[in-house]
């Protein structure tokens, strides 16, 4: 998922091709995902099992955790009962958009 990240605009030089930094939860916390991250150029910011609170990594989930669940709200994305992955994307950029445009609404 972190390789298909597309070009960001950046305000000053060239677009950049990946983020500067990645947060992730403790089911991630692998030195397999943290040599990827850093053979890439990402810091990884990886709450470590048995370390780390799970307090301090909700500051910045929970603008995540919120866009799921506006996204949960369409039946059809909950359950995958779509059998071509192309399908399911498509259905995903339209619930996207409903819900930037109900919020853009208010």
């Amino acid at each position: 998922m972190v390789a298909a990240i597309p070009a960001v605009r950046s305000p000053r030089g060239p677009r950049r091709r990946r983020p500067g930094r990645l947060r992730a939860d403790k089911g991630y916390d692998y030195p397999v995902h943290r040599r990827w991250l850093r053979a890439r150029g990402i810091v990884p910011r990886i709450a470590r099992r048995g370390v780390d609170s799970s307090e301090r990594l909700g500051r910045y989930r929970w603008k995540i955790e919120r866009t799921l669940a506006w996204l949960s709200g369409y039946r059809r994305l909950t359950m995958r009962y779509e059998r071509h992955g192309e399908n399911f994307a498509s259905f995903l950029q339209l619930a996207a958009a409903l819900t930037c445009f109900k919020k853009l609404a208010k």
